[in-house]
């Protein structure tokens, strides 16, 4: 499979029976204090609360059902997890999710919640790594990782498609990286259908490496520190790096204090539920770290999964 346009496209049609296709809101309120014009793709709104139902249904489904039947398994301490044994209950096919021992409980719950099998393990990505190992060798069962794979980020494009078929005169494009399958699919979808569009990245300051990597040209791995924004908190992919190499325009960071800003703004003026990760890019937006100043940009808002018991208002 090549990763382009067609892909996502093809990806788009094969999911669709299985998404929500979300809405993008606006906020008066918000552009005039921005001096631009604002859209925000709803992905808190997505099954699962996340667009990681795209990419994980999407992988799902590619497979063939011979590959299929030995089910499919994953390492995630978050939304991967529960979208791919989401998209697996929707195939009748297993599923075995390795969590990290200290992974919230709502995050354990939602996995639960679709019947997949769960693997607990250390907090470490060896272990991590060990444990989707002995799965496959037990099982036969076929890795979806959560952003070094095509299909997966085919499917995570598709929330560009729909952004910019509804507001197809965007100038910048927002979104958070991680892993970076999100962006790869982001990326390619929105410089596919608007070549001039701008592609702008944003993590935290605590989590950097895709903004490091990005300055020097060249993969670096960094120690993780403490951030809120916990589904940013992984290392980016090396292949999703050669495309962001080559598709994105800029990776900006924010601090702590900005993101727990941006989210606490989100939810009182939009009346809607974001999780850390989502209100990364809208950090940097308002403080100034993109200039979107009397442009349209597009925000993909990319969950609205939060711990109720453990809100995080207070650093």
């Amino acid at each position: 499979m090549s990763l382009d346009l067609e892909a996502i496209s093809g990806a788009h049609e094969r999911i669709r029976p299985y998404i929500h296709r979300t809405p993008v809101l606006t906020s008066s309120r918000l552009d005039a204090a921005r001096g631009a014009s604002l859209f925000f793709k709803c992905e808190n709104f997505q099954k699962i609360g996340a667009f990681k139902a795209r990419g994980a249904t999407n992988a799902v489904f590619a497979l063939d059902d011979r590959t299929a039947r030995r089910g499919v398994v994953a390492h995630s301490s978050g939304n991967h997890g529960a979208a791919l044994a989401r998209a697996a209950k929707l195939r009748g096919v297993p599923a075995h999710i390795v969590m990290p021992s200290n992974s919230a409980k709502v995050k354990v719950r939602a996995v639960e919640t679709y019947g997949a099998h769960i693997v607990f393990c250390e907090p470490t990505e060896a272990a991590r790594e060990s444990a989707c190992a002995n799965v496959i060798a037990k099982t036969g069962a076929t890795l979806i990782h959560s952003f070094e794979n095509e299909d997966v980020m085919a499917g995570q494009g598709t929330a560009a498609v729909e952004l910019l078929e509804e507001i197809p005169d965007l100038d910048v494009m927002m979104c958070p990286v991680g892993g970076g399958g999100l962006l790869c699919g982001t990326a390619i979808a929105a410089k596919s259908m608007r070549p001039k569009i701008k592609l702008i990245a944003v993590e935290p300051a605590n989590a950097d490496d895709a903004a490091q990597s990005f300055r020097a040209g060249r993969l670096i791995r960094t120690e993780k520190k403490f951030t809120i924004a916990d589904g940013l908190r992984t290392n980016v992919g090396a292949p999703n790096f050669q495309i962001i190499q080559r598709y994105v325009d800029d990776i900006v960071t924010v601090s702590e204090e900005a993101i727990v800003s941006a989210m606490r703004t989100i939810w009182e003026t939009m009346k809607i539920i974001v999780e850390p990760s989502a209100a990364v890019p809208y950090a940097a937006v308002a403080k100034g770290k993109i200039d979107i100043g009397g442009k349209r940009a597009g925000i993909i808002l990319t969950g609205g999964n939060v711990d109720l018991d453990a809100l995080p208002w207070n650093l």
